[in-house]
Parts: C-alpha cells; sequence; structure tokens
C-alpha cells in the first residue's frame, strides 16, 4: 500500500472540509461553521483516543480480543475511576463517535443524542483535577441552533452529513499523522472565512510556519524548557510548536490565556488533541493585562506570542495600573489606543532571568513617538531587547501587514541588539507568503552569528540606538542592497559621443541630399 504523503493528507483534510461547507451551505455562517468542524473533529479524537488507550491496556494483559467500543456501559463504568485520573475524561462505548455515528440515521432524536453525549464527556471530570480542562469545551457546538435548520429534522440531517463527513477523513491514528491535523483544519477554515468574519486572520490564528520560528527562536541551544508561555494564546498553536521543536516531554508544562471564550476552548481541545494531558496545561480565559491569571506559574523559560495588533485598553484610564509590578518599570503606560507594548511589558515582567521571549508586534512600535518611545527606552536602557527581526508581508490571514519580531532576553552577553531584514525570505504560495525552513533557518543562522552581514543582518550598540532616539525599525539599521544595474560611465559617455558623431554624419549626408534635390529643381 502507497504510504499517504502530508500533501496528500493534507489535500484529503481540506477537500473534506470543502464538501462539508457545501453540504452546509446557505444555513451556518462560515465563522461558525468553522466550530462545529473542529468540534465534531475533536469528538471523533477524544472517542477514537480513550478508545485505543483502554484496548491498549487490554491487549497487554493478556485479552488479545478486547475491544472497548463494543463494551456495555455498565461493563465500561467499572474503568471510569481510574480512566479519568489518567486521562482527565470519560467516555461511555455507546457514547463513542463511532457508535453515534453508525446509529445516527435512524436516530429521531439525534440532536439530543449529541447534546447529552458532549454534557456527559464534561461531566465525566466534575469533582476532578481535570475540571476546568473540560468545562465547556462543546459550548460551540450548539447542536440545536436554528442555524442548522428550522426544525429538528432539518438538524438531524445536517449532523448526519457532519458526522459522516468527518468519520470519513481517512486519519488513521491522530498521532500518526504526517500534518498537524488540528492545525491544518484551522488554518485551512481561517483562509475560507477570516475575511467573512470581519475580523483579522492574525488575532486568531498564527500561521504555522511563523509559530515554528517563534518557537525556534525562543529554544535556541536548549534541548528542554521548564514552562512555555502565551499571553495572548488564540487556538494554542504556538504553545504546541514547543512540542513538535523538543518533544513534549522535553517541556515542564504549557501555560497560556485567551480573552475570546470560543478561541479558549479551541486552545484546550488543541491540547487534549496533541497528547498534552490536563496535568500539564493551563489555559485560563480572560483580560491577561487587566486580570493575568497566572501569577503563581511565572516566570517562564520560553515565551512566545501573536498578541492582537493596536487593540484599545484601559491605560492611564485605570489609576491602578501605573502601579501595576509588569507595567511601572518603564513609569509609563502603553497608549490606551495601542496595546501593544503593554502586553510586551507583560511578558518581559514574568520572562525567567534564563528565559527568552519572541513576540510578533506591528511595526508602529518600532518608531512612533510618546509614550511607546519612552517603554523603548526603559527597554534598551536595561539591555533587554536580543533581536528585531523584519518579516515579510502578507504572512497572516486577514492582513498583508510586514510585521516584526522583537526578541527579549533578561541575561544577555553584549549590550546590543541585533536587527535582520528577512523582508525577502519567503516563498510564494497560493495567494499568501511563506516561511520555509529554509528561510527559517537563515533568521536563526543571523541570530546565532550575531554579527553583521551586508544587506541582512547588523549588530547596533545600545548607545547608538539610543542616539537615534530609540527608534528600533530595522530599516533605519540594515541597508537595503541596491540592486540597480552598474552603469559604467566613461563607456556610456563614449557611446554618446558615437552617437553624436553618427548623428552629425547622417545630418550633412541628409543636407547634402536635400541641396542636390533643389539643383535639380532650378
Amino acid at each position: 500500500m502507497t504510504p499517504v504523503t502530508k500533501e496528500g493528507q493534507r489535500a484529503e483534510l481540506h477537500k473534506t472540509i470543502w464538501r462539508i461547507a457545501n453540504d452546509l451551505r446557505g444555513s451556518v455562517d462560515g465563522w461558525d461553521f468553522k466550530s462545529y468542524v473542529l468540534g465534531m473533529l475533536f469528538y471523533r479524537f477524544i472517542s477514537e483516543n480513550l478508545a485505543a488507550y483502554i484496548d491498549k491496556g487490554e491487549h497487554e494483559a493478556g485479552d488479545a480480543n478486547f475491544a472497548y467500543a463494543k463494551l456495555s456501559d455498565e461493563q465500561a463504568e467499572l474503568g471510569r475511576v481510574e480512566t479519568v485520573r489518567e486521562k482527565g475524561f470519560y467516555v461511555l462505548p455507546s457514547e463513542l463517535f463511532s457508535n453515534v455515528r453508525a446509529r445516527a440515521a435512524g436516530d429521531p432524536n439525534l440532536n439530543e443524542t449529541l447534546e447529552r453525549v458532549f454534557k456527559n464527556i464534561e461531566g465525566s471530570a466534575l469533582g476532578t483535577d481535570s475540571e476546568e480542562d473540560l468545562k465547556g469545551l462543546f459550548d460551540d457546538l450548539d447542536v440545536n441552533s436554528s442555524k442548522l435548520g428550522n426544525t429538528v429534522a432539518r438538524r438531524n440531517e445536517k449532523l448526519v452529513k457532519l458526522l459522516n463527513a468527518i468519520g470519513d477523513l481517512p486519519l488513521g491514528n491522530f498521532e500518526d499523522n504526517s500534518i498537524d491535523l488540528f492545525g491544518d483544519a484551522y488554518e485551512y477554515l481561517m483562509q475560507m472565512y477570516a475575511s467573512q468574519a470581519g475580523k483579522s486572520g492574525g488575532e486568531y490564528y498564527t500561521p504555522q510556519e511563523v509559530s515554528d520560528v517563534l518557537a525556534r527562536i525562543t529554544v535556541m541551544g536548549k534541548t528542554r524548557v521548564n514552562k512555555v508561555y502565551d499571553p495572548a494564546c488564540g487556538s494554542g498553536s504556538l504553545l504546541l510548536k514547543f512540542a513538535k521543536v523538543l518533544g513534549a516531554d522535553n517541556v515542564g508544562g504549557f501555560y497560556g490565556q485567551e480573552i475570546n471564550l470560543t478561541t479558549y476552548n479551541l486552545a484546550r481541545i488543541n491540547m487534549f488533541l496533541h497528547e498534552v494531558n490536563y496535568e500539564k496545561f493551563d489555559i485560563a480565559h480572560g483580560d491577561t493585562l487587566i486580570e493575568p491569571q497566572h501569577w503563581d506559574d511565572e516566570p517562564f523559560e520560553a515565551i512566545v506570542s501573536n498578541p492582537p495588533y493596536s487593540i484599545k485598553w484601559e491605560g492611564d484610564a485605570n489609576p491602578l495600573l501605573i502601579n501595576d509590578e509588569r507595567f511601572s518599570p518603564a513609569g509609563v503606560l502603553a497608549p490606551k489606543s495601542k496595546a501593544d507594548l503593554a502586553f510586551t511589558m507583560h511578558i518581559l515582567s514574568w520572562l525567567a532571568v534564563n528565559g527568552t521571549a519572541a513576540i510578533v508586534e506591528f511595526p508602529g512600535v518600532l518608531y512612533r513617538g510618546g509614550a511607546e518611545q519612552k517603554i523603548r527606552k526603559h527597554l534598551i536602557d536595561n539591555n533587554y531587547v536580543d533581536a528585531v527581526i523584519q518579516l515579510p508581508p502578507d504572512l497572516f490571514f486577514g492582513t498583508t501587514i510586514a510585521t516584526c519580531i522583537i526578541v527579549l532576553k533578561k541575561s544577555k552577553s553584549d549590550n546590543a541588539v541585533l536587527f535582520v531584514d528577512a523582508s525577502a525570505e519567503f516563498t510564494r504560495v497560493g495567494n499568501k507568503n511563506k516561511l520555509t525552513s529554509h528561510h527559517q533557518d537563515n533568521i536563526l543562522r543571523a541570530l546565532t552569528n550575531r554579527e553583521n552581514d551586508d544587506h541582512f543582518a547588523t549588530l547596533v550598540s545600545n548607545e547608538e540606538i539610543a542616539a537615534n532616539n530609540y527608534n528600533i525599525a530595522v530599516s533605519s539599521y540594515v541597508t537595503e542592497e541596491d540592486t540597480r544595474e552598474v552603469v559604467d560611465i566613461a563607456a556610456l559617455n563614449a557611446d554618446i559621443a558615437r552617437i553624436v558623431a553618427r548623428q552629425t554624419e547622417l545630418r550633412a549626408s541628409i543636407d547634402a541630399i536635400v541641396a542636390d534635390l533643389e539643383r535639380g529643381a532650378v
């Protein structure tokens, strides 16, 4: 049997999502539809994951024919307590995705069945350590919504199609997939619906290649990190890159906070999908700038983030914030209309002494005046900025802006900032630019070498940056290569002289011909 390629798996996934979209077209708005696809994908995953886990244990114990999916619910109850302690949740055999799907077409109360199943899965964690990690996970998958249809029969018809389409995906074992299944599905859905939703796609999702380079920057030279953190974690894709880059066992814990309820739920789902067990992650819901939820867990050895660009926040309208230990060291708060550097100060405050932070920033924060300049002064004068990297334009969904990465460290070996112009490090794929592994390697190499590289990287002292009004825009320090053709002036002048001489000859010849014609006419 021919092995399925990465691109083949991706194409199959995209084809299935597109088919579901067409089946539900006209009833479910794209942005809501995203939650149905991802929620049902998650339901299938935890069902298969749990069944495979229990089956493996029984097979290793000597019962080669054991199949959890064929067990009665009464028999399955015997293993509930121990399984919840290990996995964080439980799904009875009759409520497994495969069994519900098999009965779906003939179930006139399918919507009620699914609603009960989702409540039971969340309820399986009640009173246990994983309760907070499971609570509300299926809230966005509303099986009774009129968006699915005006009657119960119509809704169930859509739900059957959804179950069958997700069930037909040839996934094998989730952990054996060569693609990041959930991340890839989310990315494809973002492409389909980000603009329709009237939101910036970058607010919800960081493309996988950008996530890769951010994670790789923060673990340079390390094989293990204690705790990783993202204060605006969205779907959790950035945090999960550490599991890919270092291996999940080499990450002590995954911590994040997200203000949007839907994406907060997706982040927790994403952790389970990537085999990060409940005791290894802590994703919180709320406004990180005003109500940070991880005071007891900081500092963090690696911090990555793509915070929302230039959003409004309370700023100096809240008299308590200037005394907040996260913001007070700069002596000024980020502007109320632009919270970008408030996230930066929060991240710096929670960064471990031996840690590294990599933050995607809106370019304006690099050079704007006022309070933002004062915050940059604090960062430069205290030698916290390790590098600034200019990224190519058109990497993110919903915006073509050329963003940048600010790299922060509390323990540096020099008093300088490395500026890297990676604006040309991309390959055009479809309608977006992508950072390939080759482009990522070029950026990482520049950070490792930390030396001048004509038209690509420049190491600049903090004193020079201070003298330039604390402007840290890459274009101010890395000169763009002049690709115009070099012109040999002497040769050009000689050519012009020849042309002028020839022009004079021709003019004389023409004058002579005209004179002969005039004499002939006389």
